[in-house]
């Protein structure tokens, strides 16, 4: 029987280490950031005929097309231009705003070059954007119209259900709207959804959740079994007294 135990703990033991690394992997996978984190001194060099810089590659290209188009004609026609950025994911610290602003004054250095321009940002993890447009074009694009681009035509779709496309499809045709002298169209009209019938399906935050609570439970048996096996052991074989 002794001999047994003293097996069996040397098996659990030997389990343990093979599980261990295989636990440390999928806690890392689990808690990495999704990309890495994105400053405006990592953001490319300003190109004239650049309309859309979707490093989160949340747009598809038939809708890039349609928004490069568009933003094209308007500065053909009006000599405005609107911009459209999107990261994953801000450096530590920074904030839409401040991102959006420093890359502004990247690409558009002068206040010359910053008069016809506009500027919409957002970042993917967390869904905080930011505008910002020069002094020629704040006699169309006001500050209330600005605001209601961003926290509204751009983020009904976001709220719905992370409709990127949408999104900027929607910010697109307003901004174009305005930029073009013709008058603002206003924030789309949101209609509210009564849900008759239950919903199964997992949001991702609950899959991770449950994928934590799996590794978590792993590290806990590969500690406690074998301590468990080992005072088992202990337990069971004859004390000195009986000998």
């Amino acid at each position: 029987m002794k001999q047994f135990f003293c097996q069996l703990f040397n098996w659990k033991k030997h389990i343990q280490w093979l599980i261990l690394p295989v636990v440390i992997i999928l806690v890392s996978a689990f808690f990495a950031t999704p990309a890495f984190a994105t400053g405006v001194y990592e953001m490319p060099n300003f190109t004239p005929n650049t309309w859309v810089v979707d490093q989160a590659e949340v747009i598809s290209r038939i809708n890039e097309g349609k928004i490069s188009s568009a933003s094209e004609d308007l500065a053909k026609n009006t000599r405005n231009e609107v911009r459209f950025v999107t990261v994953r994911r801000l450096d530590y610290g920074e904030t839409p705003e401040s991102f959006t602003k420093a890359l502004f004054e990247k690409w558009f250095p002068t206040a010359d070059a910053q008069a016809n321009q506009t500027l919409l940002m957002i970042d993917t993890v967390t869904n905080g954007a930011a505008m910002i447009s020069g002094d020629r074009v704040r006699s169309l694009l006001t500050d209330e119209i600005a605001k209601s681009v961003v926290d509204e035509t751009l983020m009904a779709p976001l709220r719905s259900g992370d409709k990127y496309n949408q999104a900027f499809l929607d910010a697109s045709d307003r901004l174009i709207t305005v930029l073009s002298g013709e008058p603002d169209p206003g924030p789309p009209q949101i209609v509210e959804k009564v849900q008759v019938e239950g919903t199964f399906g997992k949001t991702e935050a609950a899959e991770k959740g449950n994928a934590i609570a799996w590794v978590v439970g792993l590290l806990i048996a590969a500690t406690v079994i074998p301590m468990a096996t080992y005072y088992i052991y202990l337990a069971v074989q004859p004390s000195s007294s009986d000998s």
